[in-house]
């Protein structure tokens, strides 16, 4: 039986196909899928309206040397989709990486399996994909944030300051035009960059949810931490916070390192999915603790060594960069987009 959602979410996947990876005609496509979870299914189904053109395989039914070839097989420029319900694992072949390194474009659906039946609807409007929003949000913000000198969180009178300069942000907002490989995972909206100096972080904030060990999201009550020379500590937090705060600190200090602002309105506090993977995404702030964040180089921060990247949401009243507001209200407000 058909289900009533798909033709709009093939329409948002052919949005995606045309303003984000700009495939042609002559790209060959090979969509490679589960059929394990209710979401998985539904993308596979929107994907043969998008991609009419493209080559099906049931993950489960390829011998992996038989995927292995059909990349070979394909020339730069060709797109591959995956669709999953957790994650294909082909032993020690790291699939995105190596299609990346062949030239082709890539389409990653994760973690499906997460998503509860409540939030498949969330997600089909996750991959909504508006170029005239992203695309000049993303930069703005990443020219901010590139010469930011100071920026303030505010939280329910909290105050939480990052002093000095931040790192070269980061974008995921479709345009790959400046960029070697092409696609990613899906759903995409963000744009991420972590402090220069991590101890010139301090102050406090609200948390309304955060990744647990299984990277699916809790959320609570909003809860204070407190930030001192970059290290976070949350002693009135829920147990469970307190209890992952606790294992991070076992192996490492619970530094905090990203500095993330998710772009993707069909998210938010009030609009959660399960899957940290998506949900970081989420229009609005998110931070990381823990040592690990490869992105970026630090004196004494190992990229290969670092252990945690547990990833925090705030409960964001107001972001101001360099005095200038730039998120109040659930949404951002820069003069450019208004």
């Amino acid at each position: 039986m058909s289900d009533a959602r798909t033709p709009l979410l093939a329409q948002h996947l052919t949005g995606i196909l045309n303003d984000a990876l700009c495939l042609v005609p002559e790209n060959q496509a090979l969509v490679i899928y589960d059929a394990e979870a209710p979401l998985t299914r539904l993308v596979t189904e929107a994907y043969r309206i998008a991609l009419p053109q493209a080559r099906f395989l049931a993950f489960e039914t390829v011998a992996q040397d038989e995927i292995k070839s059909l990349f070979n097989e394909m020339n730069a420029g060709d797109l591959v989709v995956l669709i999953q319900s957790m994650n294909f694992r082909l032993n020690e072949f790291r699939i995105r990486l190596e299609l990346f390194q062949r030239g082709l474009k890539t389409i990653e659906h994760t973690h499906l399996k997460r998503m509860s039946a409540d939030q498949e609807e969330i997600y089909i409007q996750a991959l909504e994909y508006d170029a005239g929003y992203y695309r000049p949000l993303g930069n703005a913000l990443k020219k901010r944030l590139d010469t930011a000198q100071n920026i303030i969180v505010e939280c329910a009178g909290m105050k939480l300051v990052y002093a000095g300069a931040m790192e070269p942000a980061k974008l995921n907002i479709g345009d790959y035009s400046e960029m070697k490989n092409v696609g990613g995972t899906f759903p995409i909206g963000e744009v991420f960059t972590e402090p220069q100096n991590l101890q010139a972080v301090n102050g406090d904030a609200l948390v309304f949810a955060f990744a647990g060990d299984d990277h699916l999201i809790r959320t609570y009550t909003p809860f204070p931490v407190t930030i001192r020379d970059g290290v976070l500590t949350a002693p009135n937090a829920p147990m469970e916070f307190q209890t992952l705060l606790e294992k991070v600190r076992q192996d490492e200090p619970t530094t905090v390192r990203e500095f993330g602002l998710g772009l993707n309105r069909a998210m938010s506090k009030h609009r959660v999915v399960n899957d940290i993977t998506a949900f970081e995404r989420q229009q609005g702030l998110h931070l990381s603790i823990g040592a690990k964040h490869a992105i970026y180089a630090k004196p004494g921060f190992h990229r290969k060594h670092g252990r945690y990247h547990v990833d925090i949401f705030v409960d964001v009243e107001r972001i101001l960069i360099d005095e200038e507001t730039i998120y109040q209200n659930g949404q951002f407000q820069l003069k450019e987009i208004i």
